[in-house]
Parts: structure tokens; C-alpha cells; sequence
């Protein structure tokens, strides 16, 4: 009797392939862990080669399993095709991402839309949580990831981040002069919470340099002219948070929510590979 591949067994492959665990991949389809795992035990048995090395901490392709994806790729396209009759037709996804929350997940997020979702077109604005939400509101996005703020509710939380002042080991505040600040311009929210807290304290600051991105900010941070209220996640190599030296008053922490009103099945499992993207690359 001839073997036959699986599709849904070889659609869990190329999550956990892209994904790099069963976790996320089981996420993104909608089932358990265990599941994701049982279907590769049983593709491996029916390769008679081990795809996949499991570990504690990440799952990695074997050089088996590398020399199979390309084949596994162009078999679910051709599954695609056959089902459509036709080149899949294109599509598009618009995606908002706050600035101060993008991050590092950014370029391997877009890595694993692209490899799973070859026939999306993706529209990634990045600006201010508030600006992308209220896109997001008036139907110009499909999806955001944004900063909680204020009372607005729902949504899917990918992570949680704790604050700090961020600055040049080499950055000398003299004593008795106000802190100067690298921040956004308004209606940033992270500003607001810096500029709040140290008003608060009685802390007096000046805004020394205002960036129009967080890349710009970082940028300011580490050239010493300025301390940046930052995301310990975001904070780069070569920023310290200098908050407990000089008793500055904490900033607290802030989720990072996923709003969406996506419905359409393509769209929808790219969005799940987001989620799991953002929050595997978040946790480590």
C-alpha cells in the first residue's frame, strides 16, 4: 500500500518549522500542543526521518528536516492551487504596530508572515498607540498592536513590559540640573508616563532631544545626549537603566494588546502567526 502525505499534518509541520515550537504552532491552529506533536511523530514515522530536534527551551530543523521544507512548501501550494483552480488570488493585510511596542519582534514577525503567507500582501504602519487606534476605530486597519491606555478594554494581550530610564554609562547629569529627557513628541503615551511620574516626584526635566521615532530615541540615548523611558525589552545593548543610581520614580509596566477585526481564514492565521511570533520572541 502506497503512503500518502496529510495535508493538515504537513500545514503543522511548516507552523512548527516557521514558529520554531509546537506551542505556537498549536496556537496558531487552534489545537493542543500534544496534537501538533502526535501529527509529527506520525509524519516522521511515515518519512522514516527524524524532521525536528526537541529541546527544553526550542525546536529545531535537522538537516532532514530542512531538505523536506522546500518540498513540504510547494505541496501545500499545489494544494492551494488545486483547490482554487487557480493562482491564489492576492490579498492584504493592513497591521498597525505602536512604535514603543515593535521592538525586536518586528523583522521575525515579518520573517514568518512571509514564509507562511506568500500570497498576502502586508501594510505595516508604525507610529503612536493612540494614532494607530484610532485607525484601527475609523476601519483603516485590519489589526493593531498597541500599548494599553486609558480605559479602553478587549483585545489579546502578547505581553507585558516593564519600564525604566535608559541611558549612556558615559551620559553625566550634573547635580542640581533638571534631567534631560529623550522621548517622543506628544501624544506619545510613554512620554506622558515618564514626564507625569517625574512631576509627581517633584523631578525637575527638560526635554533634550524629541525623536520622531523610537529608533531616533535609542539613537539619542546612546550618543549620551539624553535618558529615554524605554521598554527593557526594546532597550538595546549599551543602554543602562540608570533609575535606581539616581532614585528616579519607576514607570511601572504596560501590555502590549493585539485588536482585531479580521474574520477572513488567510488573514486570520496570519494574525495567529503574529501572536505567537510576538510572544515567543517577547519571552525569551
Amino acid at each position: 500500500m502506497t503512503a500518502t502525505l496529510d495535508i493538515a499534518t504537513i500545514k503543522a509541520f511548516l507552523l512548527v518549522a516557521d514558529l520554531q515550537g509546537f506551542t505556537r504552532a498549536a496556537e496558531v491552529l487552534g489545537t493542543t500542543q500534544a496534537a501538533v506533536s502526535l501529527k509529527l511523530q506520525r509524519l516522521e514515522t511515515l518519512l522514516g526521518k527524524r524532521l525536528v530536534e526537541r529541546s527544553p527551551r526550542a525546536v529545531r530543523l535537522t538537516a532532514d528536516g530542512a531538505a523536506f521544507l522546500d518540498r513540504a512548501r510547494a505541496l501545500m501550494e499545489a494544494h492551494d492551487r488545486a483547490l482554487s483552480g487557480e493562482a491564489p488570488a492576492a490579498q492584504s493585510l493592513s497591521l498597525g504596530i505602536s512604535d514603543h511596542a515593535a521592538g525586536p519582534e518586528l523583522v521575525p514577525l515579518l520573517e514568518r508572515l512571509h514564509a507562511m503567507s506568500a500570497n498576502l500582501t502586508f501594510a505595516v504602519t508604525i507610529g503612536f498607540s493612540r494614532e494607530m487606534q484610532d485607525a484601527y476605530d475609523a476601519g483603516e486597519l485590519d489589526a493593531v498592536i498597541v500599548r494599553q491606555e486609558g480605559s479602553r478594554r478587549g483585545g489579546e494581550k502578547l505581553t507585558e513590559d516593564e519600564f525604566g530610564w535608559f541611558a549612556s554609562r558615559r551620559l553625566a547629569l550634573p547635580k542640581g540640573e533638571p534631567l534631560p529627557l529623550a522621548t517622543l513628541a506628544p501624544p506619545c503615551g510613554v512620554r506622558a508616563i515618564a514626564v507625569r511620574a517625574l512631576d509627581k516626584a517633584g523631578m525637575a526635566w527638560r526635554e533634550r532631544f524629541v525623536g520622531g521615532g523610537v529608533t531616533a530615541v535609542v539613537a539619542a540615548a546612546l550618543a549620551g545626549l539624553a535618558i529615554a523611558p524605554l521598554a527593557r525589552r526594546i532597550a538595546p545593548p549599551g543602554l543602562v537603566d540608570i533609575g535606581p543610581a539616581h532614585e528616579l520614580p519607576k514607570l511601572g509596566s504596560s501590555k502590549v494588546m493585539l485588536h482585531s477585526k479580521v474574520s477572513d481564514p488567510a488573514k486570520l492565521a496570519a494574525l495567529r502567526a503574529v501572536a505567537a511570533t510576538f510572544r515567543s520572541v517577547a519571552a525569551t
